[in-house]
This record gives structure tokens, C-alpha cells and sequence, in this order.
């Protein structure tokens, strides 16, 4: 029944496919995927019209996926077994026979209904069962329905349900065998509801279920030493976690509060908290649990979208994690989730950010909390090893004083020695009537793993910025980071850390650098600045990403917080920029995040005086600028996409 309904709904889908399009279209793309939902007479809800569409989809797809497998596998047992195979008996249940474990009689389930879990115990603690037999995986389905709320109640089958995350051989793959043979959903229902749920976006490359079931999968790696080479701070920190089953149980709830409406990591965290308790755990692993589900989003934030330069911003996070195992643990969780969401999420510039935070948090719980690291230490041990580098190179003290006496404090607060004596040797040597100092370098110089550098002084203007951004634009360069710093004598001291839009790095092209100093060059003496025109993607152009604009206060920095969520194009930064430019307001910072097909920009403003802006109306007016110019941005048609294939 299940084969020849999933085979009519298919077929369904696939006749409205050719109907749309007028031709024999068998790719499910982002774009008909929406008119499907409008066909099948779906509404937004808890979850959008086209996510409940898409959810029956991919349930039909493992489904049948399931049913073929199972049928390749009867062949391929039938075909394969030896007739004196050796059989090992586990118990009056289970026996093993050519790496297959299968159930000694069709009653294995329905007698003791426990075994539906015990069964992924003995494979997990049995490092030669790799396969369960066809006719086990036909009672397991049809002997689902038994996991009920009474044994879900039962202590035992809690304490089997545990021991399945201890198992050493194999635990994710028994979780997934789990999930698609109906186990896992029926066990925890609110698991059960987010299988095959996509998320609309570019973003997230797996349905929840399966993205949870790669985060576990990443704690686990990080127990292994293959993996030390692509997750060096996580395998070390993971080997000396105090349990690490509350990591698989935290990543195991981090998402599972999604598509109920309402905030995920609060819905999840009280599952997780009944779950701890339910299944035995103390109250203080329930609560280091329940902590890390709610704030599983926290410390990617952070790095991504504040001044981790900033003692204070650290000191700030650090009294939220308020001890270092909540800091091994959630550092461990976020990685995993990070390179569990798209496969080129997790790379050299977010890796660096996050090993940022952690050490300058582990630092700061280190001294306590009580003993903050102040501003002024940073920026007196800064310029105390500028100044050695410096004189090392023949500097005089004198000079040097002199040559940063118009700088402001933020830039030795967020610059580090190294940077600092590579800009101040440059400027020596350097008039900036006569054109910009533009200088490049690799990442190996810089603490951004495959970034590349770039420092800019130069005459102040208010649309620099902006200039900048076209420049680097023209070239397809993405800038992930931006430092920006006005010295009172009318100059302008820029820092960017960029990324190539191919994934090459600088020194894959030799001569980038000259052709980066000439673009940021014509761009800055240019009289008009030049914007970027590009198609936008028709993956992208599926997506509807409404601006929003919101602006807070940093009381720890000084300085307004704009947070920019728009849709991803070409030109976006030059326009951000240029809007900014139009207003009596400095950028002095930008963290630019793009997820998929959205970008999530934070700028660090200040006013003509260099504090916070003050004028609500001024605020109210850039706001309504800003989401005019990006919202009236045309997109243009493109032809290129791929998604999925019917």
C-alpha cells in the first residue's frame, strides 16, 4: 500500500511539474516548489505553506527510499548467504549470522517491546554487526506502533534508550537507523514531528531531522583523532568533556522546538529538561542540558556579530556562561551545529572567530570573574609589544608617540601588535596627499586563516567606505570583516578582511595584490562612485527576504548597533555604504554573515562626536532609507539553478 500510494503522490507532483512549466520538467526547484504548495491548497501556518508541502515530500521520498532498500537488501542476502554460515546466538531473541543481527522468532517484538530498543544496543556494543537482517527491519517497522506513553514510561526501556548514546561503535548510525525505521519519532514525538521538515532557504542544506542527526555525528568525530586536523580546538576540548552524553542530548534537542511557532531554543529546552529528568539524569546535568539548548545560537553570535576584540564584550559573555565547563560544552555544541547546518558553512574565517572567543573567554573565567580585564591593560600591553617591534626596526620612542598621538583608543584596543607596527613603518614612509597607502597581504600574517588583508589609509571622507566595498565588489570579493578608524588629523586608518567569492585564496592569484591596491585606488579618486550590477542567482531569486532595520545601544563600547537582514546581491555593501555616507553618522566597525540567500550585516556607528546616536529622528529616517534603497533594488532574471531531481 505504502509503495503504490508514495508512487500515485509522485506522480502527482510530477504531472503538476510538466503542467506548470509546459514541458517535461522533473527537477523540483525553489520556485515550484512554492506553486506546488499553492496547488496542493496549503496555507501558512506554525510553518510556511511551502515547508508543510515539502515535509510531505520528503517522508514520501524516505519512505520509498526505505522500501527499495529494503527489497535490494532481501537480494542481496539471498543472493549472498552461505548455507553453513556460522550463526552466534546472542540470547533466546537476537542471533548474529554474516554481520547481520536478526530476530530468532517474529515474535521478538511483540513479547518483550522493549526489544525495539534493545535491538540498537547490541548492534552499537558489537563492532562486528554492521547490518540488520531484511526480515528483523519488516517486524521493526511493523512493530513500531508498540513504543507507546507506557513505554515510554518504563525505566527500563529509559535506562535502554541511554544506554544506546554510551554504545562505542557506531551511535549516530544507530540513531539514524532508528529514525528511519520509525523508532526514534515514536519515541520522542517531537522528534518524530521535524522529520523530512525542510527549512525554506539556502541556508540549511538538511531537513531538521537529518541536519540533528549530522550535528550528532560532529560530536562524535570530535572524539576521534582523524578528525583533529579539520576540528583541532573541538577534538581537544571533547576528549575532556565530563560526560559526553549530555553533549549528544543537547544536539540532540537543539532544534527540535522547530516549526511549532515560537522560539525553538525555549520550546526545545523544555523538552530537553523533561527528558533529563524523566530518564534519570541529576538535576545539575538536566540543567547544564537545558542551558545549552537555550543558548545553542549564543556564541555564534557573538563571534560573528560583535567586537570580540573588545575585553568588555568578552567579559559581557563570559559572565553569561559563568564557568568553564558550560563554556567546553557550548563551544563543542555550536562547532557541531555550525558544520552540521551546510557543508561550507564551517570554514578557516569562522574557525578563527570562534577559537577567538573561546580562548578569551576561557582567559577571563581563568582570572575570574570578579577581576575583568580592563581596557586600558589592553591597550597598554598592546602598544608596550608595538613599540618593541618598532624599535627593533629603529624606531625611536619619541617618533612613535608622535605618530600615535592622533589615534584613538579603539584602534589599539582591536588591532593587534603586529598589525599595528606593519601599519605605523608603512605610514613613515608614506604621503597620503599624494594617494592612498593601500596594503595586502596573505592570511598566513593575519589571525583570518585564508583571508586576505587589507589596510587602507587614506584622506577621510564620508563615502570611503562605500568606495572601498565597490572596489573589492569589482574584484568578487566578500568582506567579512571591517575595522574602521578616524584620527584626528583628518585621515582615515581602514582594516578588511576579505574572502575571494571562489573559495581561492591570494596568493592563488599573483597578482591580486596589485590588483587589489589599483581597484581601491581608481574606486577612492574616482568622482563617481560606481555601484555593482550582477544578476542575482535564480536559486536567490525564489526567496523573498523582507529588510529589516534595527538599531540598539552598546553601553560597554560606546557606539550604536545596526543590525541590516535583507536579501543577498550584488552591490549590497556599495549601497549600505552609500546610504550611511548620506548621514552625519562614522562607521567604525561591520561584521557581514551571509546565510544562503540572506545577509545579516552589523555595523558599529557613531556620531560626529563619536559616541552613540542620540537623535530618534535621525535613527527613524536612516531606518526608512536604508530599507527603501535595499528593498527598490531590482533583481534580474537568470537561468541557472538545480535543486532537486523528481
Amino acid at each position: 500500500d505504502q509503495l503504490r500510494d508514495g508512487k500515485e503522490f509522485l506522480s502527482q507532483v510530477r504531472f503538476a511539474l510538466h503542467s506548470m512549466t509546459g514541458r517535461a520538467e522533473d527537477r523540483l526547484l525553489f520556485d515550484h516548489q512554492k506553486q506546488l504548495a499553492q496547488l496542493w491548497n496549503v496555507v501558512d501556518g506554525d510553518k510556511l505553506a511551502v515547508e508543510q508541502f515539502m515535509q510531505v515530500y520528503y517522508r514520501w521520498m524516505k519512505t520509498l527510499s526505505q522500501l527499495n532498500e529494503l527489497l535490494i537488501e532481501v537480494f542481496e542476502h539471498r543472493l549472498s548467504e552461505e548455507p553453513d554460515s556460522e550463526i552466534r546466538i546472542i540470547d533466546g531473541d537476537f542471533e548474529v549470522s554474516d554481520c547481520r543481527i536478526r530476530a530468532r522468532h517474529d515474535a521478538v517484538f511483540t513479547q518483550n517491546p522493549g526489544n525495539l530498543l534493545r535491538l540498537f544496543v547490541l548492534i552499537g556494543n558489537d563492532q562486528l554487526v554492521d547490518r540488520i537482517e531484511p526480515n528483523t527491519q519488516r517486524l521493526l517497522r511493523r512493530d513500531a506502533h508498540l513504543i507507546n506513553e507506557d513505554f515510554r514510561a518504563s525505566a527500563v526501556n529509559r535506562s535502554l534508550f541511554l544506554e544506546i548514546l554510551g554504545v562505542p561503535h557506531n551511535m549516530t548510525k544507530q540513531l539514524r537507523r532508528m529514525s528511519r525505521h520509525g523508532v526514534l519519532g515514536r519515541y520522542l514525538p517531537a522528534f518524530g514531528r521535524i522529520i523530512g521538515q525542510m527549512q525554506f532557504d539556502l541556508f540549511h542544506a538538511y531537513t531538521v531531522d537529518a541536519h540533528t542527526t549530522e550535528v550528532i555525528a560532529n560530536t562524535r568525530r570530535f572524539m576521534r583523532a582523524d578528525y583533529t586536523d579539520r576540528f583541532p580546538v573541538s577534538t581537544r576540548i571533547a576528549r575532556r568533556l565530563r560526560d559526553p552524553r549530555l553533549l549528544y542530548i543537547a544536539a540532540l534537542f537543539h532544534d527540535i522546538g522547530k516549526g511549532r511557532g515560537g522560539d525553538h531554543s525555549e520550546l526545545g529546552a523544555v523538552d530537553a529538561t523533561y527528558f533529563c529528568l524523566s530518564h534519570g539524569l541529576s538535576t545539575s546535568d538536566a540543567d547544564l542540558v537545558t542551558w545549552l539548548v537555550q543558548n545553542h545560537l549564543l556564541m555564534s553570535q557573538i563571534a560573528q556579530k560583535r567586537d570580540i576584540s573588545d575585553p568588555e564584550e568578552i567579559q559581557r559573555f563570559a559572565e553569561t556562561v559563568a564557568d568553564q565547563e558550560r563554556l567546553d560544552y557550548l563551544y563543542t555544541l555550536t562547532v557541531a551545529d555550525i558544520a552540521g547546518t551546510n557543508p561550507e558553512l564551517w570554514n578557516a574565517w569562522r574557525s578563527s572567530l570562534m577559537r577567538q572567543l573561546y580562548t578569551e573567554t576561557s582567559r577571563a573565567l581563568s582570572r575570574g570573574l570578579q577581576n575583568p580585564l580592563g581596557r586600558e591593560q589592553v591597550i597598554e600591553a598592546t602598544k608596550q609589544a608595538a613599540t618593541e617591534a618598532l624599535e627593533y626596526r629603529g624606531f625611536l620612542p619619541e617618533e612613535l608617540l608622535s605618530a600615535w598621538s592622533t589615534r584613538g583608543e579603539d584602534y589599539f584596543l582591536r588591532e593587534r601588535p603586529e598589525d599595528i607596527a606593519w601599519h605605523t613603518e608603512a605610514i613613515a614612509d608614506h604621503d597620503i596627499q599624494g594617494g592612498a597607502l593601500i596594503l595586502v597581504r596573505q592570511a598566513s600574517d593575519s589571525p583570518i586563516a585564508n583571508a586576505t588583508q587589507i589596510f587602507v589609509h587614506t584622506v577621510d571622507a564620508p563615502d570611503t567606505f562605500a568606495r572601498i566595498c565597490a572596489a573589492l565588489e569589482s574584484l568578487d570579493y566578500s568582506i567579512h570583516d571591517a575595522r574602521i578608524y578616524s584620527d584626528t588629523d583628518g585621515s582615515t586608518l581602514d582594516t578588511f578582511f576579505v574572502l575571494k567569492n571562489d573559495g581561492s585564496t591570494l596568493d592563488a592569484h599573483l597578482d591580486s595584490a596589485v590588483e587589489i591596491k589599483e581597484a581601491i585606488q581608481h574606486s577612492l579618486h574616482h568622482a563617481t562612485l560606481k555601484t555593482i550590477s550582477r544578476r542575482t542567482p535564480r536559486t536567490a531569486r525564489a526567496f523573498t527576504i523582507p529588510t529589516t532595520v534595527d538599531f540598539s545601544q552598546d553601553d560597554l563600547g560606546g557606539l550604536t548597533i545596526l543590525e541590516v537582514t535583507t536579501a543577498d546581491r550584488p552591490g549590497l555593501m556599495v549601497r549600505l555604504g552609500s546610504v550611511l555616507s548620506r548621514y552625519a553618522v562614522s562607521i567604525q566597525g561591520a561584521k557581514i554573515q551571509t546565510l544562503g540567500e540572506r545577509v545579516e550585516d552589523t555595523f558599529f556607528l557613531a556620531d560626529e562626536t563619536g559616541g552613540q546616536l542620540t537623535d530618534e529622528a535621525l535613527i527613524d529616517q536612516l531606518k526608512n532609507d536604508l530599507i527603501a534603497e535595499l528593498d527598490g533594488l531590482t533583481q534580474d532574471p537568470d537561468t541557472s539553478s538545480s535543486e532537486h531531481d523528481i
